[in-house]
Order: structure tokens, then C-alpha cells, then sequence
């Protein structure tokens, strides 16, 4: 599949871009070696490939989920470097 300069215009448009003549050029060549790439993946045959969303066995490597006690104000405050009575006190950066 051949990508035109047209394609990559349009593209460009969609994507509010502004491209020199020398970059339409150069993204039209990369474009046009990917899809020539895709094609040529398109030759093989998958007939007896089961699909798969990992290519290696994955466990659940996750803790059960048991409800414990909670940390508690004081010591989720420990080491904060500054404190307002139960809360992280932060410098403020939205003028």
C-alpha cells in the first residue's frame, strides 16, 4: 500500500500540524515502509496460531484482599515534614 503526500496532509490537518515540505517528505517515506512492513506480516500464515494476550504464562502475583486495621492519623503523619492538625500541609502552587 502506497501512502500519498495527499494522506499525510490530512493526517497532519487532523492532528493541527503544521509540517514543512522537507518533513511531509520524510514522514510520507516512514509511513509508507511501515505499511509496506504491515503487508508483509499480512503474508504469513496464522490459520493454527491460538490467540493470545501474553506470550508467556502470567500469574496473579496480587495478596488476597483481607481487611485490616487502618494506619491511623498519628502514624500516617509521622514523618510528614509539615502538619495542620490531621492533614499534610503543602505549599500551595496555584496562584
Amino acid at each position: 500500500m502506497k501512502i500519498t503526500r495527499e494522506q499525510i496532509d490530512h493526517v497532519a490537518r487532523l492532528a493541527r500540524l503544521e509540517l514543512t515540505d522537507a518533513e511531509k517528505e520524510m514522514f510520507t517515506g516512514q509511513m509508507d515502509a511501515i505499511l509496506a512492513y504491515v503487508d508483509k506480516l499480512n503474508e504469513l500464515d496464522t490459520g493454527g496460531i491460538i490467540p493470545t494476550s501474553h506470550a508467556v504464562p502470567v500469574e496473579n502475583v496480587f495478596r488476597e484482599d483481607v481487611a485490616t486495621e487502618s494506619l491511623g492519623t498519628d502514624r500516617a503523619l509521622l514523618n510528614a515534614p509539615d502538619r495542620s492538625e490531621s492533614f499534610f500541609r503543602v505549599p500551595k502552587v496555584i496562584e
